[in-house]
């Protein structure tokens, strides 16, 4: 809104500023001979020179300034009000477009500290998760001690039994050896 009524604050000071630029709304006598110069060439060479355009283009801009110049003497007091009432309503619809940024500010604030939480938490999970990988790894590798050592129980007691026959079969060799040397 603000940006409208800087445009029609620098349209309203061009206009006038134009009326005491402006020539007289009536053409004048150099003018209207110039114009009928301008028609002579036309209908005699059929296209326009540079010139030709450029007068055309300043006439046209002369009459819409003219208009634009009626226009502002007619609605002066009243466009000064609607200048005033377009300040207003810009200075109302900025302050809601600030409260409401403000209102967005806190809402972005509070959606950045729950993506922070939220994120701290998978950190967390992830490391619990870890955690619980290389637990999980060392339990497996206590059972598959664990396992190995119970092998090795059931081959060391496989191993006392049998050697504990190899030294009654000794001591009985040792006895029939001994009987027979008598």
């Amino acid at each position: 809104m603000s940006s409208l009524y800087s445009r029609s604050k620098d349209l309203s000071s061009r206009s006038r500023k134009s009326l005491s630029d402006s020539p007289p709304s009536s053409p004048s006598p150099s003018t209207k001979t110039f114009r009928q110069d301008r028609a002579s060439r036309s209908d005699s060479s059929g296209v326009e020179s540079p010139s030709d355009r450029l007068s055309a283009r300043t006439g046209t801009y002369t009459r819409r300034e003219n208009r634009l110049a009626a226009l502002s003497k007619t609605d002066d007091n009243s466009a000064s009000k609607d200048y005033k009432k377009l300040y207003e309503d810009a200075l109302a619809e900025n302050e809601k477009l600030k409260s409401r940024l403000d209102d967005s500010k806190l809402e972005l604030t509070k959606i950045r500290s729950q993506l922070d939480r939220v994120a701290q938490k998978q950190d967390r999970l992830s490391e619990r998760s870890t955690v619980f990988e290389s637990e999980k790894r060392e339990k497996e590798a206590l059972e598959k001690k664990v396992s190995d050592m119970e092998e090795e129980l059931k081959v060391l007691t496989e191993l006392k039994s049998d050697n504990q026959r190899l030294k009654d079969e000794n001591g009985a060799l040792i006895r029939v050896i001994s009987k027979l040397s008598k």
